[in-house]
């Protein structure tokens, strides 16, 4: 790896965490697309390495942020996180086993959805 590469990548994980933590979407819609266009990599190991960003408590202080002004419903979050677990893991055992252009056309379709849905909404 060399320093170009760990800029990318550092530049890349700064504006996913802005994002996710200004608009609390998942950093995945800037990781997941940077690791497939700028580093080549396959969309299962994107899809991958961006969940593994995911592990440590990473939103720690957006969170902090949020809790100090009274923008947390815990007993959703509570909920929310214990769905999104087992959410999480029947996704990973449904994703490794499709085709690399399946995968990709299911994520892609998903990104415009909600595009369109956000850009339309009233």
């Amino acid at each position: 790896m060399d320093i170009q590469q760990i800029l990318i990548l550092c530049l890349t994980g700064i504006l996913a965490g802005i994002i996710a933590g200004g608009l609390g979407v998942g950093g995945g819609i800037i990781i997941v697309p940077a690791l497939v266009f700028i580093f080549g990599m396959t969309q299962h190991e994107a899809q991958g390495t961006s969940l593994a960003v995911l592990l440590p408590p990473i939103s720690i202080l957006a969170v902090i942020s949020y809790h100090k002004k009274g923008f947390i419903n815990y007993k959703f979050a509570i909920i929310l996180v214990v769905a999104f677990v087992l959410g999480s893991y029947l996704g990973g055992l449904f994703a490794v086993h499709l085709p690399e252009r399946t995968l990709k056309k299911i994520f892609g379709v998903l990104m415009l959805v909600a595009s369109l849905k956000i850009i339309f909404q009233k």
